[in-house]
């Protein structure tokens, strides 16, 4: 059994629940003191036939005792699913969603994560794309946060986005930006020292790569960038966070794509 707390994610998971319309049964809300936030998720669960059983909060803090701390704050409420959890209808095979991208004028921006372990900043990254309408996150499959569907701090994170942006989790992330620049993609590699992004216009088909926390975008992974774009900043410290840098790089992205 999986043990879910937060606003935000709950609501995802209800939201699901509603689409799928078959395996409500697995989902269960357990909730104390009903305010307005909890009761329009419950008026939702109720829609999507799931029960819901009030309790008090004791009950509430025993169902999230073994959740990681930063999770374990329930506001009063907490979900659980039961059984194994089918795989997210937002995971999507990289070349099938490449071959459905046929047209050169359509607007695609794809978000490339080099070897983000930190499961709040991919969340965050997540939500940045669902909000500046970035089509696709792709995800190593390893040295980095790519639990999408099971990770609640990702869920969280992101507001719950990490149910509908389409991500796709791949064994090698030169080869898939490799893949997008055959298909014509224009590849941007996020890093200091580049051409400030109040200066660049876009291309109508564009990979933003960001690096890990700690030492950027791998050597191999930087050689296939066409550019190397930057923010300028005019602060005392190296650089900014890489989920507020993929927020602000996604908006400027939008605004002159």
């Amino acid at each position: 059994m999986k043990v879910f707390t937060g606003f935000h994610s709950i609501e995802e998971k209800v939201n699901v629940a509603l689409k799928e319309g078959n395996n409500s049964k697995e989902y269960k809300i357990f909730y104390s003191k009903p305010g307005p936030r909890v009761k329009k998720i419950l008026e939702a669960a109720k829609k999507a036939g799931i029960l819901a059983e009030q309790v008090n909060d004791k009950k509430l803090d025993e169902l999230v005792v073994e959740l990681p701390e930063a999770l374990q704050d329930h506001r009063g409420i907490v979900m659980t699913i039961a059984g194994e959890q089918k795989k997210a209808e937002n995971l999507v095979d990289l070349d099938t969603w490449i071959k459905t991208r046929t047209s050169d004028s359509e607007k695609t921006t794809v978000v490339v994560l080099d070897r983000v372990t930190d499961p709040h900043n991919v969340g965050a990254i997540i939500r940045s794309c669902d909000q500046f309408g970035a089509n696709l996150v792709i995800i190593p499959e390893h040295n980095s946060a790519n639990d999408i569907s099971g990770n609640e701090i990702i869920g969280r994170a992101s507001a719950g986005a990490s149910a509908w942006v389409p991500v796709a989790v791949v064994n090698n992330l030169v080869r898939a930006v490799e893949k997008l620049k055959e298909a014509g993609f224009w590849v941007y590699g996020a890093d200091a020292g580049g051409e400030s992004c109040r200066k660049i216009d876009f291309a109508s088909k564009s990979v933003l790569v960001m690096g890990s926390e700690g030492t950027g975008i791998a050597q191999l992974l930087e050689k296939q960038c066409d550019s190397i774009v930057s923010i300028p900043t005019c602060g005392k410290i190296d650089s900014l966070n890489v989920s507020v840098a993929a927020g602000i790089l996604l908006y400027e992205l939008s605004n002159r794509q």
